[in-house]
């Protein structure tokens, strides 16, 4: 067995082929994060509709999105997902970009892996033409919470967020770039 705490991590920007892997990476760090309780319908449809390979390969495809992976021994271990010019009804700033999602397995999480995923959707994001990165984090992710504020983010908000008929409540975290 190779050894993934020395072995070097690579962080590249997505590939259509990794559509599937970035799919099921997705699906476990979604139920790992949000399943807390178990599984329930509203939670299998989301996590089944939202990182289908076919739902990957058409947010790869579209033009104001990026993907970035992270991968170790040519394994997936996690993306980030950002998308160029979004509006939040919290946010004034007009060339704004939004995280998506910045997903790490917990078995690697505590690396280093989501700092250095977030510094290249900041990249990311800068050479697009945005002046403000933006994401929204689920109350109950607390690890979330505290990351966002150690990268430099302050939070700008309380939104909600539904999916699948139920609405939670979120924290809107900002960076200028």
């Amino acid at each position: 067995m190779i050894d993934t705490n020395t072995s070097p991590i690579i962080v590249r920007d997505a590939l259509l082929q990794d559509a599937p892997c970035i799919g099921v990476v997705g699906m476990q760090v979604f139920l790992d994060t949000y399943a807390t309780e178990g599984i329930r319908a509203s939670i299998a449809r989301e996590v089944l509709e939202a990182f289908s390979p076919a739902t990957i390969a058409n947010l790869m495809a579209r033009p104001d999105t990026s993907i970035i992976v992270a991968e170790v021994n040519h394994h997936l271990i996690g993306f980030a997902q950002v998308a160029m010019r979004t509006a939040h009804e919290l946010i004034s700033t007009p060339d704004a970009a939004e995280l998506q999602r910045l997903y790490v397995q917990e078995r690697f999480t505590g690396r280093g892996i989501g700092h250095r995923l977030l510094q290249e959707t900041e990249r990311y994001a800068r050479l697009g033409g945005a002046s403000l990165l933006w994401a929204t984090v689920w109350i109950g992710n607390d690890r979330a919470l505290g990351f966002y504020p150690r990268q430099g983010y302050v939070q700008m908000g309380s939104p909600s967020y539904s999916f699948q008929d139920e609405t939670h409540e979120n924290r809107l975290f900002g960076k200028v770039l």
